[in-house]
């Protein structure tokens, strides 16, 4: 079912452009209660893959999730490391005989034995390019853009871009003050209706106009911190 053209896709589409089978919202494909996506966000598939295909050793029983924001725009070859990859670093070897059994199964690590870098958790807004990896336990702010090819082995700040590998600071988006603002706002939290009315102020960088977009919001109660 389509939505009112007005107010942009049908937020519960797994394919949300007609006839394109290749983009897909990931909320609505995804089944591991461990990983969260906020509407909007897409993974755009390059060979039939579903966004779950790309998040590797994400065992339950380890307890970390993947969150992930919403209006992310997540590159084909996109993959995500979760704690299970971890091995037990404090012994003299890394190898998990563990895994093979016929007698090496005595020798599993407990979790408390095993690195754990806790959740990874992608903002709103954000931009991930081809092929990037990212390591577990890796927070991204709000509005970043990843180069593609690129190694996240670091957190990344809010609308700074970061490419390499591993992924070094290529710069800022703006200036530390529009920054601030635009964390203020947060205008992928307003209203779709809002949001499908103002996209020329979102879209162009139009911070001028965003101010007075939220000034009015603020006004009228419909702004939702």
């Amino acid at each position: 079912m389509e939505s009112n053209n007005q107010y942009g896709p049908n937020p519960k589409e797994k394919y949300p452009i007609k006839g394109n089978q290749v983009v897909q919202f990931i909320r609505n494909t995804i089944t591991r209660p461990n990983i969260i996506a906020g509407e909007y966000s897409y993974y755009d598939a390059r060979n039939g893959e579903t966004f779950e295909d790309q998040v590797l050793y994400h065992y339950e029983f380890f307890g970390d999730q993947l969150i992930i924001g919403k209006f992310c725009a997540i590159a084909p070859g996109v993959t995500f490391i979760m704690n299970g990859a971890n091995h037990r670093m404090d012994g003299f070897s890394t190898y998990p005989f563990n895994i093979f059994k016929h007698g090496w199964e005595k020798y599993t690590p407990t979790l408390e034995q095993l690195p754990f870098k806790g959740d990874t958790i992608i903002g709103n807004d954000v931009w991930i390019g081809m092929d990037t990896v990212i390591m577990p336990g890796i927070k991204v702010g709000d509005g970043a853009i990843i180069a593609t090819k690129s190694v996240i082995t670091q957190d990344v700040e809010p609308y700074t871009i970061v490419g390499g590998n591993p992924a070094k600071i290529i710069k800022n988006r703006f200036p530390d003050e529009v920054i601030n603002e635009l964390l203020e706002i947060k205008w992928w939290d307003l209203d779709i209706k809002v949001i499908s009315a103002h996209i020329d102020v979102i879209a162009n960088g139009d911070i001028e106009n965003l101010r007075k977009l939220k000034n009015t919001l603020l006004q009228s109660n419909n702004f939702r911190e």
